[in-house]
Parts: structure tokens; sequence; C-alpha cells
């Protein structure tokens, strides 16, 4: 009894579903299929996120970020699912900091 108190705790903190939460969401499904992390409307019960990844490492060089504007700096923070509050300098720094190789 306590090992199982143990481990339904352990997957709640973990952010696991368990047996009752997956019947809950399921209801009125008449595939019984798991709807977390669908988008309602794809057809192809694909996951949906609003985030990419975009495929390629951005390619600036040190002179490159330290000229860029700040609205280039924003959107290529944002593209890779940052962001960052502070001023543009800080923007840059970070920029550079996460981007460039040493």
């Amino acid at each position: 009894m306590a090992l199982r108190w143990l481990l339904h705790s352990a997957c709640h903190l973990v952010g696991y579903p368990t047996e009752e939460e997956k019947r809950k969401e399921n209801e009125g499904d008449p595939n019984g299929e798991v709807k977390r992390g669908l988008c309602p409307s794809n057809n192809l019960k694909e996951p949906c996120s609003g985030f990419q990844m975009p495929l390629h490492y951005p390619r600036y060089t040190k002179q490159e970020y330290e000229s860029m504007e700040e609205w280039k700096v924003e959107l290529l923070l944002k593209q890779y699912g940052l962001s960052i509050k502070g001023s543009v300098d800080e923007k840059r720094a970070f920029a550079m900091g996460a981007f460039l190789w040493p």
C-alpha cells in the first residue's frame, strides 16, 4: 500500500498521467485514442506545438551580432524559443554567448 502511494506521488510530481486521468481525457472519444498533445484541427493525429526548432544553427560573426538591429536580434532569439528581457545590448550579449563558438 505504501509503495503504491509512493509511486502514485512520484508519477504525479513528474507529470505522468494516472489511469484515472487517462480515462477522463478519453471520455466521449469513441475510438479511445489519447488526445493529449494533438491539434484539434489536425486530422492526421500528429503532435501539435507552437515551437519548431530551426534546422540550421545561426552563422553570424561577432561583428554581425554587434551591428545587428534590435528587431533582428529579437527575431533570432524567438526562432530558437528564447525570450530574453533586457536592453538590446543584453540581448546581443546573450545571442553571442549562445550561438558563437569559442
